[in-house]
């Protein structure tokens, strides 16, 4: 009995002795690198996704089909955001992200579609001073109802067109929804007023209206310019009096169809600068 006791005190003594040596080894700062993860964190933006240590992460407008178009000398200012299986702060579902293969064979972490960055002038955890550089690169957020896409415009029958809905080439900067959708707007609309949807809601799906509640948007905009109009029982959002919709046919992401649908100029784009909706 005495040498089975001593034997359960030795083991005692040795599982105490353990604890203290890992307790040792922590408060030498020999503790494991935390987990690679992203997380939601608070900056003067509002609540922007952040790697661990808290550095924001940013979208480029230009990324408009889902693809890298930040390559070259564009890396050494925005350098790729790729973690293989992040864990997730709070409020941030897995379905959201995903990995892309970029043209040089490197891997990117995407967020709603977008692309993740990180900015070189940030050098502490909370920095945003990326925010609107260049008119194209924005703190990613969670929940924006509104975002900023720059590219080329392509019309339903294949054809480039500018901003002025005349046939050639250069990209217009233009209102997407937080997936990267493009929004439009019925020249027979009227200041807060659609024309176009029927009381019955049969022809929604042929330009569906952008359903949502206004959450966040890019800095450089203006929420006051945003609106909402009852039609046929839905909530439609409105910009300077404009009903936004989408376009049926644009069935990806960067999709611009609806630009020459049934003719150039009919359903444009919506961009910052356009003009307050006619009474």
């Amino acid at each position: 009995m005495k040498t089975l006791l001593t034997y359960s005190r030795r083991i005692a003594f040795a599982l105490s002795t353990a604890g203290m040596l890992l307790a040792c080894s922590k408060d030498n700062g020999e503790t494991a690198a935390p987990q690679a993860g992203i997380q939601l964190n608070n900056t003067s933006l509002g609540n922007v996704l952040t790697d661990e240590t808290g550095r924001t992460l940013y979208f480029f407008s230009n990324d408009f089909d889902g693809n890298s178009a930040c390559t070259g000398n564009c890396l050494t200012a925005w350098p790729v955001f790729y973690r293989e299986s992040p864990s997730l702060g709070t409020g941030l579902n897995q379905a959201d992200f995903t990995t892309i293969t970029r043209a040089d064979g490197t891997k990117q972490t995407t967020y709603k579609g977008w692309p993740l960055y990180y900015y070189k002038d940030d050098t502490k955890k909370g920095d945003v001073t990326g925010e609107n550089v260049g008119n194209v690169w924005f703190v990613a957020k969670p929940t924006y109802t509104i975002m900023l896409t720059n590219t080329q415009l392509v019309g339903h029958d294949g054809k480039s067109y500018t901003s002025a809905y005349q046939e050639g080439t250069g990209k217009t900067l233009f209102f997407v929804d937080g997936q990267g959708r493009t929004l439009y707007a019925f020249k027979n609309d009227k200041n807060n007023k659609n024309n176009f949807t029927k009381s019955d809601f049969s022809n929604n799906a042929v330009w569906p209206l952008y359903e949502s509640t206004l959450s966040e948007i890019p800095s450089t905009l203006d929420k006051s310019l945003f609106g909402s109009i009852t039609v046929a029982g839905h909530s439609q959002l409105t910009y300077k009096g404009w009903p936004l919709y989408y376009f049926g046919q644009d069935t990806k992401r960067g999709d611009t169809k609806g630009v020459s649908f049934p003719s150039p100029g009919v359903w444009p784009i919506v961009q910052k600068d356009t003009p307050t909706a006619p009474q």
